[in-house]
């Protein structure tokens, strides 16, 4: 496995990778952007191309392609590993029979493939025949790999354990459930089957449409996996694995309701549609579109439930900090079916003319309510709280002046009853500092001058950590790193040699930021040290002479003798080191 690793990262740049979420700038020796992993106006983080890692300084975190892809997919590392082997054009080879034990998410893993392969086997003809009477084809059955579950009572769980997985795992995995028995059941009869799959493409958990002549007529329509280790439907979305390409090319996300509608509207030639998995739209769906995107069109049914979905939806991809638009289907209609009945150009002439969402609200409540009074308060209450949730400043007044106007009251007025209602918070503001990772935490108290010292010695051991990663360092490394420990002590030096490899990476940059384009770096790392030393001298200058004063107030002449040399010895080096410089 170290070998792929290798082979992936010798194929694939750190901004190879990066460039694909975010839009770098060149800062110096390495690349800068708008971290995507917090809300920030001014850029901090950073990626070293040299070394193949990157670092934030707002929120401190970093690493390398492989924690990237984990963090801003939300997958583990082997499914870090999958998406970028795929990318990179390396064939991942698993050993098997192998000393190394699966661990059990894996194993749940390899069991919903198996359960998959399953149920695409068991499409029979009866099921093909309604989906393509829904307007599916071939293709898109095979490509979203639909499958059926019979009717039997234990037929996956049956087979399941014919390759060899245990009840436990069955379970687990959310598949089946325990009856009065003890034995098993199958949480999935009589449905066609919809696998769900993470953003690296592997099946966590299904969706299941009630089909078939033993179907109950008092089960749910649609029945979706249970919570489990590899299932969580607030942070899924289904399709999301084939559309995040298309969303990030078209700079546009089209969130439908359904399975049907989904596939439909993949069909229909818009790669770059999600929908929600028996679940509301939640602030994880909107942080894992805005990783792809600013812009949602939300494309939920017209009966009377789908608009107060879209509503909620609304809300909470504006408090994400998405643009907004509502697409306003014909009544009675869902995508799915506007596309089989109307055609695929209406789908797309209805996308095209999604209006955002203030604007769609207000003209759905003019439409409605002719009656300029019944019209106000509508706005006040329906529109407003809405309002309240748009992030952007510049966007807010525009609202404004479209209300006011709609209103027939001033700009004034309306921002007073805007200002009444609460607003969600915006996203923190970066700090002003960039400076990397907090000072290394010491419970031994020092003077705020030997703080001061030992900051400085963080930013020389930065200088250190960033010219040994060059392959032809500016500086003599090894004079430099015995000088730095001469001048802070050997216990320091060892504290900051044993940092942790996050807080190294941080001060590499920190370094890399600082001094990357100076022409002159020995002079700059001579002038540091000394500085260090300085500053370090002045602190036991401090604290002998406290010593002293004691020992003045005490009459104890031997001791004030010994601390006077003292101090003479240490004002002679601070001025010694004066003239250096």
């Amino acid at each position: 496995m170290s070998d792929t690793v290798q082979q992936i990262k010798d194929r694939l740049s750190i901004v190879d990778v990066v460039s694909q979420y975010v839009k770098l700038e060149r800062a110096g020796a390495s690349l800068r952007a708008r971290c995507p992993f917090h809300a920030e106006r001014t850029p901090s983080f950073h990626v070293s191309p040299d070394r193949g890692t990157y670092h934030c300084f707002g929120c401190n975190v970093g690493g390398d392609i492989f924690s990237f892809i984990e963090t801003i997919e939300g997958l583990d590392f082997k499914g870090a590993l999958k998406i970028l082997a795929e990318r990179a054009g390396v064939e991942l080879v698993y050993e098997r029979g192998g000393k190394e034990k699966k661990d059990e998410r894996e194993r749940l893993f390899e069991l919903l493939e198996a359960a998959t392969i399953f149920y695409t086997s068991k499409l029979n003809d009866a099921a093909k025949k309604y989906l393509k009477e829904r307007g599916l084809t071939d293709a898109t059955i095979q490509a979203f790999r639909l499958g059926l579950a019979g009717d039997t009572w234990s037929e996956a769980s049956e087979h399941l354990r014919a390759k060899k997985f245990t009840d436990k795992e069955i379970l687990d995995a959310g598949l089946a459930k325990k009856n009065e028995r003890g034995s098993l059941t199958d949480k999935f009869r009589n449905r066609i089957v919809f696998p769900i799959a993470d953003t690296a493409g592997r099946v966590v958990g299904f969706s299941g449409r009630i089909f078939g002549e033993n179907a109950s007529p008092d089960a749910p329509k649609y029945l979706n996996s249970p919570e489990t280790p590899l299932f969580h439907k607030s942070r899924i979305l289904y399709g999301f694995d084939k559309a995040k390409m298309a969303v990030r090319k078209l700079n546009c996300a089209v969130l439908v309701e359904g399975q049907m509608d989904l596939l439909a509207s993949h069909q229909a030639g818009w790669a770059n549609t999600l929908a929600v998995s028996g679940t509301a739209f939640t602030p994880e769906h909107s942080a894992l579109i805005k990783r792809m995107t600013d812009n949602i069109v939300l494309a939920l049914d017209a009966d009377e439930a789908g608009i107060k979905a879209a509503g909620r939806a609304a809300r909470t991809a504006l408090q994400g900090g998405l643009n907004v638009k509502v697409t306003r289907l014909p009544a009675g209609l869902d995508p799915a079916d506007l596309i089989q009945k109307e055609g695929a150009d209406e789908w797309k002439k209805a996308i095209r003319d999604s209006k955002d969402i203030i604007t769609f609200l207000l003209d759905v409540l003019e439409e409605h309510m002719p009656q300029k009074d019944k019209f106000r308060r509508a706005v006040e209450t329906i529109v407003l709280p809405f309002l309240s949730d748009v992030r952007s400043p510049i966007a807010r007044e525009q609202y404004v002046h479209e209300i006011a106007r709609r209103l027939t009251v001033s700009e004034v007025a309306v921002s007073e009853a805007l200002e009444k209602l609460p607003r969600h918070p915006e996203a923190p503001r970066e700090g002003e500092s960039t400076s990397s990772a907090p000072p290394v935490k010491s419970e031994v108290k020092i003077s705020p001058r030997a703080a001061r010292a030992f900051d400085r010695a963080r930013q020389a051991f930065a200088i250190l950590l960033w010219q040994q990663s060059l392959g032809k360092p500016s500086i003599d490394v090894a004079g430099y790193a015995r000088d730095l420990e001469a001048a802070v002590g050997p216990e320091a030096f060892a504290a900051l040699s044993t940092l942790p490899e996050r807080e190294r990476e941080a001060l590499r940059f920190s370094a890399e930021n600082l001094h990357g384009k100076s022409p002159t770096p020995e002079r700059e790392t001579k002038v540091l040290l000394s500085v260090i030393l300085k500053e370090l001298l002045a602190a036991e200058l401090d604290d002998a002479t406290m010593a002293l004063k004691k020992a003045e107030n005490a009459g104890d002449e031997e001791e004030i003798t010994r601390l006077m040399g003292v101090c003479n010895l240490l004002t002679t080096r601070i001025g010694q080191l004066h003239e250096k410089v």
